[in-house]
Parts: structure tokens; C-alpha cells; sequence
């Protein structure tokens, strides 16, 4: 009960919409020391157990002479931070929070602590790559969102954030099984298709960056019709619904996909591509960009860009994608080019209009579990009320 009783503290303290959260009232040095705090504490079990939570394509940043550097730098300002904010905070629960994660770090060894002889099971779970792509993507977006936000009113901790965060740790933990589930034909496609050679040679030999544009006009066409058709087939539709179910957009939002509905997406976009001799680095660069993007087009950032929306996929352009108004269901599926929505009939986009409102008529549970199940346990066919984004 008394660990319940804490919990639900440190969350109403995070999400209090009634709070000013100004410099000198402790709030915003305990948030960072938290954050500093559980980032440091991640990074110190991913060195310490490298078989289970590392990612070995960020092998070469932590082999770096000054990582472990970083990591000490991170925890020390989580230290001082979470000091910080017990000192200046009357409700402490922010500041010892902090302070207690980043001594559980100390305990486990710090920056210095060395790997453990552990069980290679040939599983990983990518607690640093979750690490950085939070930081990085948090970073970015943000203080943008704060800058020149859609909406001044919503806060940093909105409705749902919860659940929209564990979206973005299982998508980022699981990018090994993610990517094995999608990708697993790769092997069998290549070994079985050898009079493709040839033209997998002439892909290879085009320079980069027109390798990357390709990938993008070629991934997007694919998606188009993907996401259409998750709209269009009622079953296909119980997937989708979670994503559409967030009734605020920030950065984060883009996060909450459905399990199933990643892997299949992954598959039709990427494998296809894996098998016609695209560069690695080309497609390693675009499922980086795809990231990026794709939280830029869910974030909570203003901007009309009514010429530029017509060709290049803009946060208002996605968020009447998600609309709840009438006008707004079916349209806009393309995720990077507008035009492929106009050369389709379904491109829309009123002068200097944002949606009012966002998410859709149906009851989609609020938890992580009710969610992954919502596509077998919801009742009735997808309405046109159902298919607002």
C-alpha cells in the first residue's frame, strides 16, 4: 500500500496542471534530475549486463574512450539536480526520487562497473537504445513544443502520457524482435530470387543520397496504401484504432502502435527494400529519419506552412489525419509526400485550420494489456465515426 501511496504521489506531482512550474520552485530541477537519473541508471545496466539490455549496433559509442565519461557527468548532474530540488521544494518526492535511482546506479557500479558474466541467450532487450532515442527525440522536440506550441495549454505530462511512454519503450527494448519479425523472410527472398543480381548490383552502384531518396518515395507509395487499408477492413481497423485512440498530440503521441501493427508495417515497408540491394546504411539512415519524422509530425508544434503542406508532410497535415471532426476521417495517409494523397483523391488541407479535437468515437481501453487485446475483444464493425484519426 505504502509503495502504491508513493507512486501515486510522484505521478500527481508530475502531472499537476495546477502547479506553476517556474525557475526557483524546484520542479523543474527535480523533473531533470529524475530524468537524468533514470538515464544514467539504464546506461550502468546496459555495461553491466551487455548480453541482455545492450544494443550491439551502439557497440561503437560505448566503446568510445569518453563514454564512461558521460555516463559519470550524467549521474553527477542527476545528483545535484535532485539536491537541488530538495532543498528549494516543499513536496520532496521529485528530488528523492532522483536522488535514490541515481545511488541505485552508484550501487551497481557507477560508470566504472564492468560487465558480468552473463548467459548469452542471443535475446537482447535495448535499454540504451531506448536511452538515446528518448534523449535525442526528447531533447528535440520539447523545448520545440514549448517554443512555438499547437497548443500553449497543454502540459509537458498530458492525459495519457503513461501509457504513450510505454508504447516508446517497447518499440525501442524490443527493436531486435521488432526487427527479426519483420525482416526474417530477408535471407530465403535473397538466396531464392539469384537472377536478381544484376539488377540488385545496379541499386547498389547509384549514389547514396539517391538511394535515400528512392527508399523515401518508394517506402511512402507502399505505406499509403498499407495505412489505407488499416482503415478500410474492420479487423485491420481494431489494430490501427490504438494508434488513433490519443486524444492529445505531442511528440510522443506517434509512439502508441499496436504490436502486430509495427511488425506488419516493418515488413511491407522494409523488407522488400532489404531484398532489391539498397545500401545498409541507406536503410539504417532512413529507419533513423522515420523516427525523427515521425514524432515531428505527431508534436504539438504550430505553423500553417499551407504551400509547403501540399508537398511535404507537415504536423498540421498529420494532425487532421487524426481529427475528430467529420472532415477528417480517411484522409491524409501519406506520412511523407502530401501529393501522393492529391494523385489519390484523399489530400486534405483548409487554409490556416487545425481539428478541434482528436482521437476516435470508440471505447479503446486505456491500458498498455486492454490495448495489445483490442483487436480481438472489441464488438461491431468500424463505423464511419470509428475511422476519425
Amino acid at each position: 500500500m505504502a509503495k502504491r501511496d508513493y507512486l501515486q504521489n510522484l505521478m500527481r506531482d508530475l502531472e499537476s496542471h495546477t502547479e506553476v512550474r517556474r525557475f526557483g520552485s524546484g520542479w523543474l530541477s527535480g523533473f531533470f534530475g529524475l530524468l537524468f537519473a533514470i538515464a544514467g541508471f539504464f546506461m550502468v545496466i546496459a555495461l553491466r549486463f551487455p548480453d541482455w539490455f545492450a544494443t550491439p549496433e551502439l557497440d561503437i559509442i560505448k566503446h568510445w574512450g569518453g563514454f564512461r565519461g558521460a555516463v559519470h557527468a550524467v549521474l553527477l548532474v542527476s545528483y545535484g539536480l535532485s539536491l537541488l530540488s530538495l532543498l528549494l521544494r516543499p513536496r520532496k518526492i521529485l528530488g528523492l526520487t532522483a536522488l535514490m535511482i541515481g545511488l541505485a546506479a552508484a550501487l551497481l557500479g557507477g560508470a566504472s562497473v564492468q560487465p558480468q558474466e552473463t548467459h548469452d541467450w542471443g535475446v537482447f532487450f535495448g535499454l540504451d537504445f531506448f536511452v538515446v532515442n528518448l534523449l535525442v527525440t526528447g531533447f528535440m522536440f520539447a523545448p520545440l513544443e514549448r517554443a512555438f506550441p499547437r497548443r500553449r495549454a497543454q502540459r509537458l505530462f498530458r492525459t495519457e502520457w503513461r501509457e504513450d511512454l510505454f508504447y516508446y519503450l517497447v518499440s525501442t527494448m524490443f527493436v531486435q524482435v521488432l526487427g527479426f519479425l519483420a525482416l526474417a523472410p530477408q535471407q530465403f527472398v535473397n538466396e531464392h530470387t539469384n537472377n536478381w543480381d544484376a539488377f540488385r548490383a545496379a541499386v547498389a552502384a547509384l549514389p547514396w543520397i539517391v538511394q535515400f531518396l528512392i527508399v523515401l518515395v518508394a517506402s511512402d507509395l507502399v505505406q499509403y496504401w498499407f495505412h489505407r487499408s488499416f482503415h478500410r477492413y474492420p479487423f485491420l481497423w481494431g489494430f490501427h484504432a490504438v494508434h488513433h485512440s490519443a486524444r492529445s498530440m505531442d511528440w510522443l503521441a506517434g509512439s502508441r502502435m499496436h504490436f502486430i501493427e509495427i511488425i506488419l508495417l516493418r515488413a511491407i515497408t522494409s523488407l522488400p527494400l532489404f531484398t532489391l540491394g539498397f545500401s545498409p546504411s541507406v536503410m539504417q539512415a532512413y529507419i533513423g529519419f522515420v523516427y525523427v519524422w515521425s514524432s515531428l509530425l505527431h508534436a504539438n508544434v504550430g505553423g500553417s506552412f499551407n504551400r509547403l503542406g501540399h508537398w511535404v508532410a507537415t504536423p498540421r497535415f498529420h494532425h487532421w489525419h487524426h481529427g475528430l471532426e467529420r472532415e477528417a476521417f480517411d484522409v491524409n495517409f501519406a506520412i511523407h509526400f502530401p501529393w501522393i494523397d492529391k494523385l489519390f483523391g484523399t489530400f486534405h488541407l483548409p487554409k490556416d485550420r487545425w481539428p478541434e479535437n482528436y482521437g476516435i468515437p470508440e471505447d479503446v481501453p486505456k491500458a498498455y494489456w486492454g490495448q495489445f487485446l483490442y483487436p480481438w475483444t472489441r464488438t461491431g464493425k468500424k463505423t464511419d465515426e470509428a475511422a476519425a484519426e
